[in-house]
C-alpha cells in the first residue's frame, strides 16, 4: 500500500475508524478519503456508487457500522440488521465495481456462537446458535464476511475481514444506553464519585469474561494486516486474555477512585458467558497488543474526564 495511495476508511470518526485515521497518518500515509454521515449516507446505494465512482479509492477500510450494547441491541434489532447490512453491501459491491485494490471489513467477537470453545477460533464461526441479545448485528456482519469471500471467489477480489475482540478507547461511545460495557462502567463510576454516590449498579452476575483492547492497537492491526494478510475467512484481533466483568468493573473502580460499593442486579441478562478469542494466526504474522488493560483504561478516563463532568 503506496504512501500517496488513496485510502477510504469509512466511519471515519467513531471509535475504530478515528484510530485507524490516526495510525495511517503517523505512518506516513498523507491521501485519505474521508466523508461525514452527513456528507455521504452509507445506506444510499446511489450514494455509495457516486462517491465511489468520482473519488476512486485504491484502498477501503471498512469501520463504519451502527454498533451498541446489549440494551440497544435487544431495542433496535431491526435498525441493527438493515442498517448494517446496507452500509457494507454498498461498500463492498462499490469496492468491486470501481476496482478497489484492497478491502479490509470489520466484524466483531460476538458474532461467534454463544457457547463456543474457548479461546475461539476463527473455525468456529457458524458452528451455534448465536447470543440472542445481539443476533440481528451477528448477522449482518457475518453476511460481510461471506460478502467479502463471495466477491474474492468470483472475482478474485483481494477483499478481506478482521474479528476484533471487544474495543475501547478515546472516541468510544459513553451514553448510558447504547454504550459498551467498558465506556459504560467508567460513566457511571466518574458520575458515581462526582454526585457522591453510595454504590454503583452492574447489570447481571459479574461473572461473564471479556477480553479488550485497546482502539490504537487494533488500528495497528489492521494496517498490519492490509499489508501482510490476503486470505479468505476472517482472521482474529485481540490480547489473547480476558477477565470477568466483576474484575473490570472493579479496576474501573480504583482508576476512576470511586469509593463506593459495587452491585450486581442479576435481573438483568449477562449475555455470553465468555468471549476469549483465540490470536495465534495474527500472533504468527507478526502483529501483538501493547497497550495493557488497566494503562488503556487510564489513559481513556484522563482524556475524557473533562467532557463527562
Amino acid at each position: 500500500m503506496e504512501k500517496q495511495a488513496k485510502i477510504f476508511v469509512a466511519g471515519h470518526r467513531g471509535l475504530v475508524g478515528s484510530a485507524i485515521c490516526k495510525k495511517l497518518q503517523e505512518e506516513g500515509y498523507t491521501n485519505l478519503v474521508l466523508r461525514t454521515s452527513a456528507e455521504l449516507d452509507l445506506r444510499q446505494q446511489d450514494a455509495v456508487a457516486a462517491f465511489f465512482a468520482s473519488e476512486k479509492p485504491e484502498y477501503v477500510f471498512v469501520a463504519a457500522a451502527k454498533v451498541g450494547g446489549i440494551i440497544a441491541n435487544s431495542t433496535y434489532p431491526a435498525e441493527f440488521l438493515y442498517q448494517n447490512l446496507a452500509i457494507q453491501n454498498n461498500i463492498i459491491h462499490q469496492a468491486y465495481v470501481h476496482g478497489v485494490k484492497k478491502l479490509l471489513f470489520l466484524g466483531s467477537s460476538c458474532i461467534y456462537p454463544k457457547l463456543c470453545p474457548q479461546p475461539i477460533k476463527e473455525e468456529y464461526l457458524l458452528t451455534g446458535p448465536l447470543e440472542p441479545t445481539n443476533d440481528a448485528y451477528a448477522i449482518a456482519k457475518i453476511a460481510g464476511i461471506k460478502m467479502c469471500d463471495a466477491y474474492r471467489q468470483q472475482y478474485g477480489c483481494h477483499f478481506i475481514s478482521a474479528m476484533p475482540t471487544n474495543m475501547y478507547g478515546p472516541n468510544d461511545n459513553f451514553d448510558l444506553q447504547n454504550s459498551h460495557v467498558l465506556p459504560a462502567l467508567i460513566r457511571k463510576m466518574h458520575t458515581a464519585k462526582v454526585t457522591g454516590q453510595p454504590h454503583v449498579t452492574i447489570w447481571g452476575t459479574g461473572t461473564p469474561k471479556r477480553e479488550f483492547l485497546h482502539s490504537n492497537d487494533l488500528a495497528a492491526a489492521c494496517l498490519h494486516l492490509m499489508l501482510h494478510f490476503d486470505e479468505p475467512g476472517p482472521i482474529n484481533i485481540g490480547t489473547g486474555e480476558d477477565l470477568s466483568i466483576a474484575e473490570l468493573a472493579q479496576m474501573v473502580k480504583e482508576v476512576v477512585g470511586f469509593e463506593g460499593q459495587l452491585e450486581f442486579d442479576t435481573t438483568k441478562p449477562d449475555g455470553t458467558p465468555r468471549k476469549l478469542l483465540d490470536v495465534s494466526r495474527i500472533h504468527a504474522l507478526g502483529w501483538k497488543h501493547h497497550i495493557e488493560l488497566r494503562d488503556g483504561i487510564s489513559d481513556v478516563y484522563a482524556l475524557v474526564k473533562p467532557v463527562l463532568s
